[in-house]
């Protein structure tokens, strides 16, 4: 599997880090942790995006480009609400993903339990591995001269 690269991630990861509640927008979403493996005959990606609601994400597929896109936003609050202070991040969080040709994308199932979106892709019934059986081949003739 092969996964689309940014220049400017690795950036907005530290930045984040250093400046709590940095959120990203549309046009630039903020990065989501992510673990990729093979389990068998699945491959499964597994995306953190806590605090996020259900209906909130959006997952699509075009031909082997996967992109998350999810949207935390702030907790509602009155005019009585003082805020003291504001660790979560919210705004727009996204991640592509480039599947490899072996990937079934037309079988992609998703689970999201605990914040955590779980993506599992079988593997292509064409790139598991098969036993080709030797055919013992035409009858010998002579050649006569």
């Amino acid at each position: 599997m092969l996964m689309r690269t940014d220049p400017f991630r690795e950036l907005d990861r530290i930045t984040q880090q250093l400046l709590p509640g940095t959120s990203g927008t549309w046009s630039r979403p903020s990065a989501m942790p992510m673990d990729a493996y093979r389990d068998g005959d699945v491959y499964v990606i597994a995306l953190d995006i806590p605090g996020v609601d259900r209906d909130a994400i959006d997952i699509d597929v075009e031909r082997n480009m996967l992109t998350v896109r999810a949207e935390r936003r702030p907790a509602a609050g009155g005019d009585a609400v003082q805020m003291e202070l504001a660790e979560r991040s919210f705004g727009v969080f996204s991640r592509q993903v480039m599947l490899a040709d072996t990937l079934d994308t037309e079988r992609i199932s998703a689970d999201y339990d605990a914040g955590v979106l779980t993506l599992r892709v079988p593997i292509a019934e064409r790139a598991k591995p098969r036993k080709i059986s030797i055919g013992a081949g035409p009858d010998p003739k002579e050649i006569s001269g």
